[in-house]
């Protein structure tokens, strides 16, 4: 039996949707996974043993992979973007994509989902088959950038003064992806403390699960890596600005949540429609550091 997978194509949302393809995999138990989708998410779900094709969705070819993607028996994505039903269509036996409208968090909704095609009511927690690092001291993880864009993101001057208060007690890593060095830079600029690493664009998807996976401490903004961080129950401060933190905060019970609830909050968009960014300009270092404390 072969399975094609979709995952979601962000990594937070691939993230979050990991216990559910998890389950989808031993609920099926195929001899075969296709995996198609977006680089990020499919680093998330490659070492499982059966993976033996790994397609990266090219949008430039997207109407010639409809017809030339390998055949499964059984195929589930998720997302219903108009290209996934087609490909669903053309290459499965029996497919499946989200049809219905599913409230509460995330992860809820995404395990709504599959309950829907295995016929079972259970929460798939997230669940990430990666070893962590073990650290030789106690270690806090930064994390200032956020893929979406830039609304979601805090500032490097405030970020540097929390790494210099919090490194008196923990060893520091900076992370980040592609694209956000400067940002991680602009942290280093401001650092007093010596003992910190920038590792910001120099890790794999699985680099960065393992080293996530193994920090005491994890502070960032809404993003990818916070998912990754929850999924391994992490303690997490987490900076929210313009979405909806009661739809994507980490599902684990170790966090806490710094926001300020403004009234144009959550306005969901890249970048700040009011051009002010009150909502992450307003909070502060001391802010951050109060929720660490009460964590």
């Amino acid at each position: 039996m072969k399975l094609f997978i979709e995952p979601p194509t962000w990594l937070g949302d691939a993230v979050m949707a990991s216990g559910c393809i998890d389950k989808l995999i031993n609920y099926y138990n195929p001899d075969e996974i296709i995996l198609f989708g977006s680089y990020v998410s499919t680093e998330l779900f490659k070492t499982y043993d059966k993976v033996n094709e790994v397609i990266i969705d090219d949008k430039k070819n997207r109407i010639k992979k409809v017809f030339t993607l390998p055949k499964a028996d059984v195929a589930v994505s998720f997302r219903n973007h108009f290209f996934t039903k087609l490909i669903l269509f053309f290459r499965a036996g029996d497919y499946f994509y989200p049809r219905g409208i599913y409230t509460g968090h995330q992860v809820e909704k995404y395990s709504a989902f599959i309950n829907e095609i295995i016929k079972e009511n259970k929460i798939y927690s997230p669940k990430l088959n990666f070893i962590p690092k073990k650290y030789q001291k106690q270690t806090l993880g930064i994390n200032p950038g956020a893929t979406y864009g830039s609304a979601k993101r805090w500032y490097p001057e405030e970020f540097a003064k929390v790494a210099n208060e919090l490194g008196k007690k923990y060893d520091v890593i900076i992370f980040g992806g592609p694209g956000e060095e400067e940002i991680a830079n602009d942290i280093e600029k401001n650092l007093t403390i010596k003992n910190y690493q920038n590792l910001c664009g120099k890790l794999s998807i699985k680099e960065l699960c393992e080293h996530i996976g193994g920090l005491d401490l994890f502070i960032t903004n809404d993003s990818g890596p916070m998912h990754i961080a929850a999924a391994f129950q992490v303690p997490i401060v987490a900076i929210f600005g313009p979405t909806k933190y009661d739809e994507t905060s980490p599902f684990n019970t170790k966090y806490k949540i710094v926001t300020k609830d403004l009234e144009c909050a959550p306005c969901m968009k890249r970048e700040c429609p009011l051009k002010h960014h009150n909502c992450m300009k307003l909070i502060t270092a001391k802010d951050v550091i109060k929720a660490v404390e009460e964590l």
